[in-house]
């Protein structure tokens, strides 16, 4: 016989219900409020995050890229990262470089700072790196999340400071020099052609090899006088402010004012041969003339170095593939390491021994080359020489 569920027994059973329906739905409102929440703070970090300009990527504890943000898809582009190791990534090697601050960090178990440069989209870049560990309380899995900092246009700013302050130093002790030469050489340049107005009027007087010997020598004097004069306006040239305006320049003229203000180091180094080739009906650039012969001067000068126990140092010109100019100085010297050849534009990096430089020469030449929209490139094998190709626009006159 069945039984009859009496009205206590429903009441109770929907009691039971609508108590349990009240509670599910207090809970379902609080996850909704919680999610909110959570969804609410995520939008805050990721705005956060985004407005990071650093690059910021986590490593596993093998050097596996994990997770990136938003600016490694501006600085590479089309690039996947996810699974790759990071030298693999940003320096295109093999194996891990050398002192890597993301290992540092992880057995130091420390925040490490550290410096690096290389190659992003054919250009050098400069950054600032700080490593610092990660670890998992659950799992005890080791990461290490990265920042990168690009301090490529702090470190041009502060070689062209440098510069600057250095040819400032020049342009004042020129100026000071070219007065104080200038007045002899007007002085012996004028009292030699006194001397040739002078013999004139006498040379029916004096025997006529000795008035052919006075004319030579006074020829001569007023000849170096002029040369003289020469050197100190080119000299001037070099000294002037950083900052100065652009204009017209003729690139084969800057070689050669380059090459008479260098003549010393040719006769100092003996053994050292200097090949010129110069492109004729060059296009005209638009640029500083004293900046550029500063890049020329440098690299003919570590030309030098190179070369020192005799060799060919070769200065070309020519028109490039763009109607712009080319600038290529080679020379048959040392050669360069290949470990330092992405490094030859870091600002005082240098290879030379203490006392015979700082290294912001070839750093001081890209920034150069780069304010005037051109490129430089170094090709060199260790013993074997080094090549260096400047490549400018043209003006379009």
């Amino acid at each position: 016989m069945k039984s009859i569920a009496s009205l206590e027994d429903l009441i109770g059973i929907e009691h039971c219900k609508v108590g349990f329906y009240q509670d599910l739905q207090q809970k379902v409102e609080q996850l909704k409020t919680s999610n909110d929440e959570l969804e609410k703070k995520r939008q805050e970090i990721e705005a956060v995050l985004d407005g990071i300009t650093d690059l910021m990527l986590v490593l596993s504890d093998d050097l596996k890229i994990q997770q990136v943000n938003h600016v490694f898809t501006k600085w590479f582009p089309g690039v996947d990262p996810i699974g790759k190791y990071c030298y693999q990534v940003f320096r295109g090697q093999k194996t891990t470089c050398p002192e890597c601050p993301a290992l540092r960090s992880l057995d130091l178990n420390e925040i490490v700072k550290d410096y690096c440069i290389y190659k992003v989209d054919g250009s050098y870049r400069h950054f600032d790196l700080i490593a610092s560990p990660l670890k998992s309380e659950g799992t005890g899995e080791r990461n290490v999340l990265i920042f990168k900092r690009d301090v490529t246009r702090d470190k041009e700013l502060q070689s062209q400071f440098n510069q600057a302050e250095k040819m400032a130093t020049v342009g004042a002790l020129a100026a000071g020099v070219a007065h104080e030469i200038n007045n002899p050489l007007a002085a012996i340049s004028g009292f030699a052609e006194g001397l040739q107005r002078r013999i004139k009027k006498i040379k029916h007087l004096v025997e006529p090899e000795l008035v052919e010997d006075f004319s030579e020598y006074t020829d001569i004097i007023i000849k170096e006088c002029y040369r003289c004069r020469d050197i100190v306006q080119t000299l001037l040239t070099f000294s002037r402010p950083i900052a100065s305006s652009h204009g017209p320049v003729d690139v084969n003229k800057c070689v050669r004012d380059t090459l008479f203000i260098l003549k010393h180091h040719f006769k100092e180094q003996r053994g050292v041969t200097l090949k010129t080739n110069f492109g004729e009906n060059l296009p005209v650039i638009m640029g500083d003339e004293s900046q550029l012969k500063q890049v020329i001067i440098n690299l003919l000068s570590n030309a030098f170095d190179a070369t020192k126990g005799g060799g060919l140092i070769s200065v070309s010109t020519r028109k490039s593939s763009e109607d712009g100019v080319e600038l290529t100085v080679e020379d048959s010297g040392c050669g360069i390491c290949i470990d330092n050849l992405d490094k030859l534009f870091e600002p005082f990096f240098t290879t030379k021994k203490v006392g015979q430089g700082i290294g912001v020469g070839l750093s001081t030449c890209y920034a150069i080359v780069n304010k005037h929209n051109g490129e430089i490139k170094v090709m060199s094998q260790e013993g074997k020489g080094a090549l260096f190709k400047v490549t400018l626009p043209g003006a379009g006159l």
